[in-house]
């Protein structure tokens, strides 16, 4: 099989006059490097290592899952950016550092945009909102009723100044018409632990974060971010569902590679990450991750990166969100 695949390139190559290096022929004949720009435990670290697997056994090639967390995700993300355009060191990207890192650092030491070259959208995710359950508000519309009647009173939490939550919460708080107070914290379960022990009132969280104890509940949850409800909890409505029909948001992890690497590789990439993500072994692996598998084209996967940096550098010009 591997022999037939890059017999497919090799005639690829030939059909337009040898115009691509010979590394792309016979790629890959090395371990890949597969960078995950957060530590590990995480739920883009669940994706990078599910796929890797999968993808590595398909291409005969080890695909070695490397943790460079720190700096806002801007430290492994830059270290792709940076590295060559050969095939061989991959990003899982998400939504923080290729979509809402240039809407709120100034000095951002890569382009997502230029300096880097989508693959394939691996998954989506929504931001559910919740609240503690035993907060008197038990729908979003009273949610936003209460917010209003007690500007700046209550407050939300985060996982840092310019962190994609906190974006989705301003976002949010200037459609319902409401003020809050940002309370920033170092992590997703900081936030979610706090809002259980009723001093934060609300969070966006991931719902791997907050399913646990929305199911117990410790926590209640008001609305999903997504266009539909989500799989993992269908009886949660989404944010159009309850009032706000233009405000939707995703939270996505996908593949990404240094700009300039062949597209032969790119392709070839994208071909066995949509055959893994079809999987049903996979989809469950995910499922279980509360995250939808999505499998999409190189191109599909650009126009959608340049409109959701497009939207949140609106949304944080909008709030005065900016990192130095």
């Amino acid at each position: 099989m591997m022999l037939t695949r890059r017999s497919a390139v090799l005639l690829a190559l030939a059909a337009q006059g040898g115009a691509r290096p010979a590394l792309a022929a016979d790629w890959p004949n090395k371990p890949i490097r597969f960078i995950v720009p957060y530590a590990p435990g995480g739920g883009a670290d669940a994706v990078a290592r599910i796929l890797g697997r999968r993808v590595g056994d398909s291409l005969g090639q080890s695909i070695l899952v490397e943790n460079k967390g720190g700096a806002g995700s801007i430290l492994g993300t830059d270290l792709v950016a940076k590295s060559a355009p050969d095939g061989y060191t991959l990003l899982l990207g998400q939504s923080g550092p290729i979509s809402i890192n240039p809407a709120v650092y100034k000095n951002l030491p890569y382009d997502p945009v230029k300096d880097l070259a989508p693959v394939v959208m691996t998954n989506s995710y929504p931001y559910v909102l919740v609240v503690n359950g035993k907060l008197p508000a038990r729908t979003l519309q009273e949610f936003v009723a209460l917010a209003r009647s007690k500007p700046g009173a209550l407050n939300y939490g985060t996982t840092g100044v310019g962190a994609a939550n906190h974006l989705m919460t301003e976002l949010f708080s200037r459609k319902a018409g409401i003020k809050m107070t940002h309370i920033p914290y170092r992590g997703t379960a900081l936030a979610v632990a706090d809002v259980i022990a009723d001093q934060v009132t609300m969070v966006f969280g991931d719902p791997v974060s907050v399913l646990p104890h929305m199911r117990s509940g410790t926590l209640r949850a008001l609305a999903v971010s997504s266009p539909q409800r989500s799989p993992v909890a269908p009886e949660v409505p989404t944010l159009m569902e309850s009032g706000f029909p233009d405000l939707e948001a995703v939270a996505w992890h996908g593949i990404l590679v240094p700009a300039r690497t062949p597209p032969e590789i790119i392709k070839t990439l994208n071909a066995e990450v949509v055959k893994a993500l079809r999987d049903p072994e996979i989809k469950d692996l995910l499922s279980k991750q509360a995250m939808q598998p999505v499998g999409d084209t190189p191109a599909e996967f650009a126009a959608f990166i340049q409109k959701d940096i497009a939207t949140w550098k609106v949304v944080a010009a909008d709030a005065n969100v900016s990192v130095e």
